[in-house]
């Protein structure tokens, strides 16, 4: 019965309905246009703001921190075992729609990022907090809106997503060195436990260090395969361009499910527009002290995930084996491509990668769906032992399940955090856009950026005024 309502769904979000599809695309060209191209005009400033991204204060993590926490939680599974995903249903076309997603989705994260920040409060323990049911909330003034997707991120984030994870590792585990996935789920549960139990804080140091390791090593890997390959390079460029558009023999089938799964699987990836990244975002005291700053931070972060990451993985699997497969192959078709390239030791990087990959994803969503226990007046230790204990099961749970019914309860709990997430970010447009030209016009002018919500056009009300005193507190 839970496979028929979870299919029922996902059939309405993803499938027939192709609910998601469009409000997806429609909502990154709405921010891309509303925000004069943003992603492209401001592509280098988004850069530069990573000089000063490492201070903070003591209320907030680092906007470096918020970016490794946030690239946690996208880095995962999306982008070895999704990808794989992608191009196993979709073929090599699926990574072309994932980059137009990814491009489209920059303007959308950072627009909900911008609006984390610019909600945020402070929890019982005087830390920022934020995310989409807290501008849901103050900006549009709705609690049950509000309530619903915290509901909805806490079956995602808090439970099903870190079972995804915990599913990918134990799968590639097995597959390389026939470990029980009951015993893999163990050790990645009591692991996590020993880390989440430091609060935000502690997660936030933990990703600062593990992700910038693990992502330069794996993009330095697939950049030796790509060059040790070059010469079958644009023929895979021309195979994901044609495929992309349904331009060989399969015709339109491979067309619709070419943009079906690279659009979701981009997504899952990258997280645009789902509601998830602004829990990081908020958590930050940026530099500039300005709500846009995290914007463009946060707005970096979709780019590294899918048009570094995923197209690294693409170009490993698509260099090297058969795609024409036609049903769902998650992680051990990217360890058999990774074979191919480096013989029996790429199975093993595969694992190991996916290892770091999935298990730091596995911590921040813990972060997460714990930013929004303050919803609920449970950011206590009662709430903060139930919400942990909940977690931790589900990570043993998911590394038994079996791959095609983890990941369609992951898409429903993305998909239901989306509708929400994007339906209330586009009512938010007029507050975005304001405080947008507000940055902008600061920096033109080349004066002090710090924010003033009085000067700004903002709909709602912030309910904690005083965050905002344009300094941060030593």
């Amino acid at each position: 019965m839970i496979n028929e309502v979870v299919g029922f769904v996902n059939n309405i979000l993803w499938g027939d309905g192709k609910v998601l599809i469009v409000m997806l695309l429609l909502a990154g060209i709405w921010f891309t246009v509303r925000l004069k191209f943003i992603q492209l005009l401001d592509f280098k400033h988004m850069f530069s703001l990573l000089k000063n991204s490492n201070k903070a204060d003591k209320q907030g993590i680092s906007s470096f921190q918020a970016l490794c926490t946030s690239l946690s939680a996208r880095v995962g599974t999306g982008n070895l075992a999704g990808v794989a995903v992608a191009i196993s249903l979709g073929g090599a076309g699926a990574v072309f729609w994932m980059w137009v997603i990814a491009l489209l989705g920059m303007a959308t994260g950072y627009a909900e990022s911008l609006l984390g920040q610019a909600y945020k409060i402070k929890d019982s323990d005087g830390q920022f907090r934020g995310g989409p049911a807290y501008y849901i909330k103050q900006g549009l003034k709705n609690s049950w809106f509000a309530v619903l997707f915290a509901l909805c991120l806490f079956f995602g984030y808090g439970f099903v997503f870190s079972a995804v994870q915990a599913n990918t590792i134990s799968d590639a585990l097995n597959n390389s060195y026939q470990i029980p996935t009951f015993y893999s789920g163990l050790v990645i549960m009591v692991v996590a436990g020993l880390i989440v139990v430091g609060g935000l804080r502690a997660i936030a140091k933990f990703a600062e260090w593990v992700v910038p390791f693990m992502g330069i090593a794996y993009v330095l890997v697939a950049l030796v395969i790509t060059i040790i390959n070059i010469e079958f390079l644009p023929g895979v460029l021309y195979q994901i361009v044609t495929s992309a558009f349904g331009l060989q023999e399969a015709g339109a089938g491979a067309f619709a499910a070419a943009i079906q799964n690279g659009i979701q699987r981009g997504l899952y990836s990258n997280e645009a527009g789902s509601g998830s990244v602004p829990q990081a975002a908020a958590a930050a005291s940026p530099h500039p002290n300005h709500p846009a700053s995290q914007g463009y931070i946060q707005m970096l972060g979709v780019f590294l995930d899918t048009m570094v990451l995923c197209t690294a993985t693409a170009f490993i699997i698509l260099l090297g084996t058969d795609t024409s497969i036609g049903e769902m192959e998650g992680i051990r078709l990217t360890q058999s491509a990774m074979e191919m390239h480096m013989g029996g030791v790429g199975a093993d990087f595969v694992a190991a990668a996916i290892g770091f990959f999935a298990f730091t994803s596995v911590v921040a969503n813990y972060a997460y769906g714990e930013s929004n226990l303050h919803m609920f007046k449970l950011d206590n230790k009662l709430g903060r032992t139930f919400f942990t204990s909940g977690y931790l099961i589900m990570i043993l749970w998911g590394a038994m399940a079996s791959l095609p019914t983890v990941w369609a309860m992951a898409d429903m709990a993305l998909g239901l955090m989306t509708v929400v997430n994007v339906i209330a970010i586009v009512l938010l447009t007029p507050t975005i856009v304001s405080i947008t030209k507000d940055y902008r016009d600061k920096r033109k002018a080349n004066v002090d950026i710090t924010f003033d919500h009085k000067k700004c056009d903002m709909q709602g009300d912030i309910e904690e005024k005083e965050i905002w005193t344009g300094k941060l507190e030593s």
